[in-house]
């Protein structure tokens, strides 16, 4: 079986810095924030070109945290795509704002920055641009539009640790932004774990206090917060991990470049990468019109793949209180038709490769 994702071979190749970092934590029994979690914080905002990091427990809480220190709220609205996963716009209604879809650039399905301002209202409070499969979407023009308008701007990074756009890092562009360290992620933990960036003094304090009840100093409550709080064993880890992750991206940037060669000429629609950018691939997603017979036939030959994503959110029942009919982003709607995720890990072999490509060439062929 050649896996779409393999955490065991990564494991393998820093087990003994893991393990002692694990031990650390049970020795030192931080188990809780910590000095390993404010470390990684500062680390990873270094990483990210960005002056503060804030750890928590997942990347839906860094964009939930995020909206909140922005200020967002009941009667608010905010604009994003419905072609990303679900905790994008569930962020949003934690807030009890509104989500406000718009749909996505065709080629690299991030948010199309032409259609933003004809959904800005009155109502409109923030935009969260999202950095799908590990390519940045355009700034430049959502931060002009932004501050034309007086938006904040949080990044959803989830899935673009590293990434660049115009030579700066994702994190340090909009106002904030917001990290996952799902295990899959480029940077993955042992169970869950978030972060988010900003430059903005007050917006670290008010994530940092709401991760912790709301509160600064222990049982001194300033606001209405959550246990939003980083594990000292997932922050240990990442410390590790984070030393290994340039390298583990270069080796992804390569084998997207093998399969992008391997490819060529074969008509098939593979990852459109904007010049200005880097991309770290956490997925290569390729297209097809016959995605489940493809899915199904490389299953059979052993070869695992993904779909990122099936439904955009808008055609989802759980939104279906938003409004949306099949048919107002029709991008977005045949992406999620089509796009189909090939195996894309640094420690995938060429061998492996060889195998997933000469598959998929032959159902390529079929067409």
């Amino acid at each position: 079986m050649i896996p779409f994702v393999d955490l065991k071979t990564q494991y393998a190749s820093i087990k003994l810095e893991v393990d002692a970092a694990i031990q650390r934590t049970l020795e030192t029994c931080q188990f809780t924030l910590g000095a390993d979690v404010a470390e990684f914080e500062k680390e990873f905002a270094a990483y990210s070109q960005a002056t503060f990091g804030v750890g928590v427990n997942t990347g839906t809480s860094a964009l939930h945290l995020g909206l909140l220190a922005a200020g967002i709220g009941p009667g608010d609205e905010v604009i994003t795509s419905p072609f990303t996963f679900v905790a994008t716009v569930a962020a949003i209604y934690y807030t009890g704002a509104t989500p406000v879809l718009v749909d996505i650039d065709p080629a690299t399905y991030t948010i199309d920055p032409t259609q933003i301002e004809a959904a800005i209202t009155p109502a409109t409070k923030a935009i969260i641009p999202i950095h799908l499969y590990g390519q940045p979407a355009d700034m430049d023009p959502i931060m002009g539009i932004a501050r034309k308008h007086g938006l904040i701007v949080l990044e959803d990074a989830c899935q673009a640790h590293g990434a660049e756009y115009k030579g700066k890092r994702v994190g340090a562009i909009g106002d904030m932004a917001a990290f996952s360290f799902y295990p899959g992620k480029n940077l993955g933990a042992y169970g869950e774990g978030g972060m988010l960036t900003t430059d903005n003094a007050d917006h670290n304090r008010a994530v940092r206090m709401l991760r912790d009840w709301g509160a600064e100093r222990k049982y001194h409550h300033e606001l209405k917060g959550y246990n939003y709080r980083l594990e000292g064993l997932q922050g240990a880890i990442l410390r590790v991990k984070l030393k290994y992750l340039d390298r583990w991206t270069e080796r992804r940037r390569a084998t997207a470049a093998r399969y992008d060669a391997m490819f060529a000429g074969t008509g098939l629609t593979t990852p459109f990468v904007r010049d200005d950018v880097r991309h770290v691939y956490h997925i290569y997603a390729i297209r097809t019109p016959d995605r489940a017979r493809w899915q199904e036939e490389l299953n059979a030959q052993g070869i695992q793949s993904g779909i990122h994503y099936p439904i955009p959110v808008h055609l989802l029942p759980a939104y279906a209180d938003l409004g949306y009919k099949q048919g107002q982003f029709p991008h977005a709607e045949k992406a999620a038709s089509e796009v189909l995720s090939l195996p894309m890990f640094p420690e995938f072999t060429e061998q492996q490769q060889d195998v997933v490509v000469a598959a998929v060439k032959k159902l390529q062929a079929s067409v």
